[in-house]
């Protein structure tokens, strides 16, 4: 047996002597990287190389939005800040989407119109509004939007000549951020 080996070992070290340098090379790349698909397939199939996939995270919004207006300040402004934390507190106990405007250019309930306008358009189903402006132009559009949930954020509470049964108002100070998460919760309830 070792003779035939060696005859056979014989035959093709003439057959590649036959064929060329360049001809050899390429043969020896080709069986390089046919073993190295080899190893790596017979790897990759004995072992779960892929990273584990962490739990999802992600939050299932409802269809409902929520959207606040405030003046320039945005929510960087006091007491805005504090109202807008209000609302991601509501949001994740409702699962409703929270989305702020800020009033920009002159500070008028004229200007405040347009902004308000474009939440109403979007689909904003509950409107908070806080600052003077942004209330006031409020309080002159709620009797228009039966279906649509406000919370106003301010002391105006006592002015019912202006405001529907869709309209409930939060007063500034103390316990502000909670009375606003619970004033929407309650208006996204209202909805349903």
């Amino acid at each position: 047996m070792l003779k035939a080996l060696t005859r056979a070992g014989h035959a093709m070290a003439a057959g590649l002597r036959a064929l060329g340098a360049r001809t050899v090379a390429m043969i020896a790349t080709a069986l390089a990287v046919a073993l190295a698909v080899i190893v790596t397939g017979i790897v990759l199939s004995r072992h779960d190389i892929s990273p584990a996939v962490p739990a999802a995270r992600a939050r299932h919004s409802t269809d409902t939005e929520a959207c606040l207006l405030t003046d320039r300040q945005g929510i960087e402004g006091s007491p805005a800040a504090t109202v807008w934390r209000g609302m991601q507190d509501a949001s994740l106990r409702t699962h409703t989407r929270v989305s702020h405007s800020s009033v920009t250019g002159e500070q008028s309930t004229a200007n405040a119109r347009p902004f308000l306008d474009a939440m109403l358009q979007r689909s904003c189903e509950v409107v908070l509004a806080v600052g003077g402006v942004e209330v006031k132009a409020v309080q002159e559009t709620t009797g228009r939007y039966a279906n649509v949930g406000f919370v106003l954020v301010g002391s105006g509470g006592g002015s019912a000549d202006r405001t529907g049964t869709n309209v409930s108002w939060v007063p500034l100070g103390d316990g502000l951020r909670a009375a606003v998460t619970a004033a929407v919760e309650r208006a996204v309830d209202a909805l349903e």
